[in-house]
C-alpha cells in the first residue's frame, strides 16, 4: 500500500501542555480510518496537526501527495463550526466557499464546471431544495450535510471528520456513511467518532489516542483491544442492534 501521510516522533500541545506524546502512525492512500479514544486524549489534537493548524513540539509529518501539503488537498468537517449563523449566507454559498482558494468567495465568481459540482454534491447529500435558504433557517443535521458538501467541493485527496455523527439525523445517518464509503473509493479519509457501531461497519483500520497512539489493522473494535491499548471510551451506538456495556479499564469484573 502507498503511504498518504507519515508522522514520525511527533509530540504536541498548548503552551507548556503535552497532550500528544511521541506519536508514530502511517495513513495510506484510500486508507478508511477509524480513530477513538476518551474526550481530552488528544483527538483532535492530531487532526489539528494534520490540518497545519498547530505546529509540533518536535517530530514531523510528512505528506506523499507530490510531497507537498495545500489546504485544497484536505476536506476537514469540524466537530464545531465556527459561522454566525445570523450571516444572511445562502447554503449555495456556504458550499462555494469551500473554493474560495480558486474563485474568491462568493459564487459569482464560479465556473460553470464548479457550480455543476456544488450542484451534485446537493443532490447526493439530498438537499437540493435548501439551495437558497440561509444556514441560519437549517437544523443541525441539515446544517452538517452542507458543510460536509463544502468539505467536499474542492476534490480533496484527504477527507478528515470530526465526530460528523454529533448533528446527523438518524434518518440520514445510514445514507450518510454509506456515502463515505463510497467516496473513499478515491480518497482517504480520517474519522473521528465515539460510535463504535460505525467505526466497526465501516472503517478499516482504527487508532486509538489517549495521549499515546496505538494503531490496530482492523476494522474490528473489541474488548480486548480496548483493554490492551488502554483506551477508555464512552460507547454510543445508534439503531436497534444487540449491544453489551464493557467493563472500564482496570476493572476485575464484568
Amino acid at each position: 500500500m502507498s503511504s498518504f501521510l507519515k508522522i514520525d516522533s511527533l509530540s504536541a500541545g498548548y503552551d507548556d501542555n503535552i497532550v500528544l506524546q511521541d506519536i508514530n502512525l502511517t495513513v495510506y492512500k484510500k486508507d478508511f480510518l477509524g480513530v477513538i479514544g476518551p474526550n481530552g486524549g488528544g483527538k483532535t489534537t492530531l487532526i489539528k496537526v494534520i490540518l497545519g493548524l498547530i505546529k509540533p513540539v518536535r517530530g514531523k509529518i510528512s505528506f506523499f501527495n507530490n510531497e507537498k501539503n495545500t489546504s485544497h488537498s484536505i476536506g476537514y468537517l469540524p466537530q464545531k463550526k465556527i459561522i454566525d449563523y445570523k450571516f444572511p449566507i445562502s447554503v449555495f454559498d456556504v458550499i462555494s466557499s469551500g473554493l474560495s482558494f480558486k474563485t474568491g468567495i462568493f459564487s459569482k465568481h464560479l465556473f460553470h464546471s464548479d457550480k455543476n459540482k456544488i450542484e451534485e454534491l446537493l443532490t447526493k447529500l439530498k438537499i437540493s431544495h435548501l439551495k437558497k435558504k440561509s444556514i441560519g433557517e437549517l437544523s443541525g443535521g441539515q446544517a452538517q450535510r452542507v458543510f460536509l458538501c463544502r468539505a467536499l467541493a474542492s476534490d480533496p485527496q484527504l477527507l478528515i471528520l470530526d465526530e460528523p455523527d454529533t448533528f446527523i439525523d438518524k434518518t440520514f445517518s445510514r445514507s450518510f456513511y454509506e456515502i463515505l464509503k463510497e467516496l473513499n473509493k478515491k480518497m482517504t479519509i480520517i474519522l473521528v467518532s465515539h460510535d463504535i457501531g460505525i467505526i466497526s461497519s465501516y472503517v478499516k483500520n482504527i487508532t486509538c489516542i489517549n495521549r499515546t497512539l496505538h494503531y490496530h489493522p482492523s476494522g474490528k473494535v473489541t474488548t480486548k483491544l480496548l483493554e490492551n491499548y488502554n483506551c477508555p471510551v464512552d460507547i454510543i451506538a445508534h439503531g436497534k442492534i444487540p449491544h453489551r456495556v464493557l467493563k472500564s479499564h482496570g476493572e476485575n469484573n464484568v
